[in-house]
């Protein structure tokens, strides 16, 4: 029997390894879970962080290019999970056509959504606050990473997140989403429309900073012409760590619920 692969698409400044929990135990319920990096990220958090360089100018459409590529090689459509921007490029492979289901944590703002929350944009400010950071990897500090994404979590365990998780990451995905409603072929542009795809959750941590729920919301909404299953799963409490920090079993198991219920299985 052929298992139903997932792959997992992380966000900004957390390597491919902080899914490592997540992949053991969709394992253990029988599917097969791939944890690729973006294009260019090493294998190592330590390589990574060494290396800034090599992921340094990637943009929306070379991820999605990337892990189109990786999704297409499959022996069979697999589910698709991301975080942040991960959740933004699940979202535009979805709308394409690809993968069985889709669940999209906490996913960046796609074109079409117009709140800003002060919150984002202060999250955003270490990267969209000098021009240059479009061609540069950027790394996030230990008080930054708490903002953006510890808020929600105690300073010790944010602490041990980011020595354990972070890595530099190319400034250009965050210029593009933020300017993605003044361009006109903007790569964060998501078919929405789209009634023949699979099944997709959007989730939300409801004291995310970093994509507040009221982005998630807005983009929820530019899915009212589609006649696809879309649904919103909010989460009270939970910032942007929440797929990685101590409360994440949580968060996988309502993902896994919520695949069974569509009536995808491991196997």
């Amino acid at each position: 029997m052929t298992t139903t692969p997932v792959v997992f698409i992380h966000g900004l400044w957390l390597h491919a390894s902080s899914w490592q929990p997540w992949a053991d135990l969709f394992a253990a319920n029988g599917y097969s879970p791939l944890m690729p990096g973006w294009p260019g990220e090493e294998p190592t958090v330590e390589a990574a962080r060494a290396n800034p360089e090599a992921v340094a100018g990637y943009g929306i459409d070379d991820v999605t290019e990337h892990y189109r590529g990786i999704i297409t090689a499959l022996p069979t459509a697999p589910v698709l999970i991301g975080h942040s921007f991960g959740g933004l490029i699940v979202q535009k492979l979805l709308g394409e056509g690809h993968g069985r289901a889709a669940v999209a944590i906490d996913p960046a703002q796609i074109k079409g959504v117009k709140p800003l929350p002060f919150a984002q944009l202060r999250s955003g400010f270490p990267v969209l606050g000098n021009p240059a950071n479009k061609k540069r990897a950027v790394s996030l500090t230990a008080k930054q990473f708490r903002y953006g994404f510890g808020n929600a979590i105690s300073e010790e365990e944010s602490n041990r997140l980011y020595e354990a998780h972070t890595i530099p990451s190319p400034g250009r995905p965050l210029f593009e989403a933020a300017f993605a409603n003044f361009t006109k072929n903007s790569p964060a542009k998501v078919n929405t429309g789209n009634g023949e795809r699979g099944p997709l959750l959007l989730m939300s941590g409801q004291a995310d900073r970093t994509v507040p729920d009221v982005v998630t919301r807005a983009a929820f909404k530019l899915y009212g012409d589609s006649t696809a299953i879309t649904e919103l799963k909010q989460f009270p409490g939970r910032g942007h760590s929440l797929v990685l920090d101590s409360g994440w079993r949580a968060v996988a198991d309502s993902a896994l619920g919520w695949l069974a219920r569509q009536n995808v299985q491991g196997a």
